[in-house]
């Protein structure tokens, strides 16, 4: 189980925590009574700054459980409904990585519409009455041990559409059970990682990023050390990671 000394924090301030999630844990409660981030978070806050009675933390976007990687929550009301605006308008900028099965080269655009069926979501056509436009942009960075390593910018946030939209094509993200993959991890863990955000402070109006270290599972599975290699991509300037 999870202890709030594994909460890994990338950021902190009177409005702001910025965390890099864990893989397998859920971004609030359940009737399980497991630990959550929010949970998690409100127990730092209350240790760190020595506070008396109940904590606010807002949660103001979500990663699914298995997924890791930044996630900002508000420590005010004030900074809550102005990140949540930031969301809807879609200001925010978000850059996954994934470790998908399968090789796959070269980048582009993929526009579908996806709608609900059961516990998942699936791909339907454009005049479904229930499908929603998703739009995902991406890029193959690098092929090993038959995965692929993949940029994905999503324009859209619908449900799962990181996860349905490579799927679909053939392409499962590792320890993806719900959506085909055929290589499994430890329950609870699946190689999409939510890697870069941005976004503008909610009293400061100043832009802010940060990123995260990829979880350490993934340079087994992919036989590379994967966060050497986005140093390096990334330092390659506009031919590597954009």
């Amino acid at each position: 189980m999870l202890e709030v000394a594994e909460l890994p924090v990338l950021y902190l301030d009177n409005h702001l925590l910025v965390i890099n999630k864990p893989s397998g844990l859920r971004s609030q409660g359940d009737r399980s009574g497991a630990p959550t981030v929010l949970s998690l978070g409100k127990a730092l806050i209350k240790e760190r700054f020595n506070k008396p009675g109940n904590v606010y933390l807002g949660l103001v976007h979500r990663l699914d459980a298995p997924v890791s990687g930044v996630m900002v929550l508000a420590r005010t009301s004030k900074a809550a409904a102005r990140l949540m605006q930031q969301f809807r308008e879609r200001t925010v900028e978000k850059v996954y990585l994934a470790l998908v099965e399968g090789e796959l080269e070269g980048s582009g655009t993929w526009e579908d519409f996806m709608a609900p069926a059961r516990d998942h979501m699936r791909l339907v056509p454009e005049d479904h009455p229930f499908g929603k436009r998703a739009v995902l942009h991406w890029q193959a960075l690098m092929t090993r041990n038959g995965l692929t390593l993949m940029r994905l910018v999503p324009e859209t946030g619908r449900k799962h559409q990181i996860r349905v939209q490579l799927a679909f094509r053939g392409y499962p993200i590792l320890g993806d059970r719900r959506y085909r993959a055929r290589r499994w991890l430890a329950p609870g863990q699946m190689a999409l990682h939510a890697w870069k955000l941005a976004l503008t402070h909610p009293t400061r109006h100043e832009r802010m990023q940060w990123t995260a270290p990829v979880p350490s599972f993934w340079d087994e599975a992919f036989r590379v050390r994967v966060d050497r290699l986005l140093a390096y991509l990334e330092a390659s300037g506009p031919e590597g990671i954009r």
